[in-house]
């Protein structure tokens, strides 16, 4: 199996299991713990931590990943995001034991966020763009992902479900790529 296509495996597992899918989470936990294990070994290899700081690191993960599921956006790649609950829990458990490491720039750039774009065209452009978006999915994406609220203050705000904001959020943004991509055709 590739490893974009596990990766679909789990994230499906892991939408399922947000709805309320206990047996897609028990699978989705089953599938992901061997990959957990030896991205947190090969975590302590290369920051010289002990191989059997390596499976507390990964018990923390997965009560972190139960804990926090809801934290997962389903719109986006969920390998990444597992990666840095590993890379994070491996920093928390050095730090317990007065550890101190530094991390390369190289190995968190993807989580990053991306400067905020300033440029009044570039304002222009976006809002040209989410006109063409039909309500609520133009008010989500303007909540959301231009004044940063979260979903829960959003789906409280235009009294709808988490779930359905998020699903509304992801086709709103599948529709602006499509739109973006025919504008760049027309103009290109």
């Amino acid at each position: 199996m590739k490893y974009s296509a596990r990766e679909e495996e789990w994230a499906g597992w892991m939408r399922a299991a947000m709805n309320g899918d206990t047996q897609a989470y028990h699978r989705f936990l089953s599938a992901v713990t061997p990959h957990l294990r030896a991205i947190a070994r090969r975590r302590c290899d290369q920051f010289g931590a002990l191989p059997s700081e390596a499976e507390d690191v990964v018990q923390e993960v997965l009560l972190a990943v139960h804990l926090k599921r809801g934290t997962w956006d389903p719109g986006r790649p969920i390998g990444p995001w597992l990666s840095t609950i590993v890379r994070n829990k491996l920093i928390d458990s050095l730090r317990r034991r007065g550890r101190h490491i530094s991390v390369p720039i190289e190995d968190v750039m993807a989580t990053l966020g991306a400067e905020e774009q300033t440029d009044a065209l570039d304002r222009l452009d976006a809002e040209r763009i989410l006109e063409r978006l039909r309500d609520p999915q133009r008010d989500i994406v303007r909540s959301i992902s231009i004044q940063g609220a979260g979903v829960r203050e959003t789906a409280e705000r235009l009294k709808m479900s988490e779930g359905a904001v998020r699903v509304a959020l992801h086709r709103a943004l599948k529709s602006l790529a499509a739109l973006y991509r025919s504008d760049e055709l027309e103009n290109g």
